[in-house]
């Protein structure tokens, strides 16, 4: 289910604002988590093209002073820009569509803030504990002691300021869980009709198993490299046609990461691969072996281990998940419908221009 987000009602945002007053703390996570490289497939040799690097954030001029007061309380310049990096996610954004963009995060602040005024009645034990708690989690994403004040600095905050950013979130999360989650439920009925409507979301594609064994050439290789290369190659597939066995040859000679598991990538659908080698995988049977396949990475032989067709996933192997996410969109709903009658009720001024 690709297209459904999986629900934590106790770590809950709500589609259209950050329901934790946390948008400093949401970037700080951010910051900490490695930028990710796509990988070949499961090994690194029949894989796809890497992702571009993301843009980024056109530069904006810095706002000063109070964009909005809530009941009294004010919103501050730097706040908003906090919540702009969360939104952007180091996305270009045109100079034409800047104040669209300041008004959709100025609107997540002023529900957090809300949010919060309600929260702020609860009694929560353990408070502090938990609030260490959750600052150890995301200061250990990091790897250096530098990379995390540069994190929190970058951000406009010290530690007293996460630390407080921490403790809004802790307590909009308990005030949801408590005036919200309990009245949500979801029923049989309720899951197997949205499983009907979405015949498309419970669907897995054609599927293979492989093995390859991989004589890695570089790109930059010499004519005469890649000669031996395409020689060594030749004489395991002739070895495997004598009846060898594919796994140790593989172990023993291949130059793929997969190596140390005989070779095995495990199950993928079409598209994880690169062309060449998706074709010959799935034009193979259960059992048999392919010819010699080149590929920007070098030369494969690949053997197929399984296949699976593609199917409908049964209702009963989803419905705990489909359940999950009905119950958050009703959530999200309540939460919602509890803002806008709250808004009514609120003094809000918008200051930004």
């Amino acid at each position: 289910m690709s297209t459904m987000q999986k629900n934590n009602p106790s770590v809950l945002c709500v589609k259209g604002f950050v329901i934790a007053a946390l948008v400093a703390c949401a970037a700080f996570v951010q910051a900490a988590e490695p930028e990710a490289k796509k990988e070949i497939a499961t090994a690194p040799a029949p894989g796809t093209a890497p992702t571009a690097p993301p843009l980024a954030a056109a530069p904006v001029a810095v706002l000063q002073g109070a964009v909005a007061r809530v009941n009294g309380v004010t919103i501050d310049a730097s706040e908003l820009r906090r919540a702009k990096k969360v939104m952007l996610r180091g996305q270009t954004v045109p100079p034409e569509q800047q104040a669209l963009v300041d008004k959709q995060a100025l609107d997540q602040l002023l529900s957090a803030e809300l949010l919060y005024q309600a929260a702020a009645k609860l009694e929560v034990n353990d408070l502090d504990k938990q609030i260490d708690a959750k600052l150890a989690q995301g200061r250990a994403r990091f790897t250096k002691e530098e990379d995390f004040a540069k994190a929190i600095k970058d951000l406009e905050l010290n530690e007293k300021d996460l630390r407080e950013y921490t403790r809004r979130d802790l307590l909009i999360s308990k005030f949801v869980e408590s005036e919200f989650v309990p009245k949500v439920k979801v029923t049989e009925d309720d899951s197997r009709t949205f499983y009907n409507q979405n015949p498309d979301k419970f669907s897995r594609s054609e599927s293979v198993k492989a093995s390859h064994i991989l004589i890695g050439v570089d790109t930059k290789a010499s004519a005469e490299e890649k000669k031996k290369a395409r020689e060594k190659i030749d004489k395991l597939r002739k070895e495997l046609e004598g009846g060898a066995d594919f796994a140790k040859l593989a172990k023993e000679n291949s130059t793929c990461p997969s190596s140390q598991q005989g070779g095995d990538l495990g199950f993928f659908g079409k598209g994880q691969m690169v062309p060449a080698f998706e074709k010959s995988a799935f034009a193979l049977k259960a059992g048999e072996i392919s010819d010699v396949v080149e590929t920007q990475f070098g030369y494969h032989i690949i053997k197929l281990t399984e296949k699976k067709p593609a199917e409908s996933v049964p209702f009963k192997d989803v419905q705990a998940k489909i359940d999950e996410y009905l119950k958050g969109q009703k959530i999200n709903a309540a939460v919602m419908e509890y803002l806008s009658e709250a808004r009514k009720k609120a003094k809000i001024e918008i200051l930004l221009k």
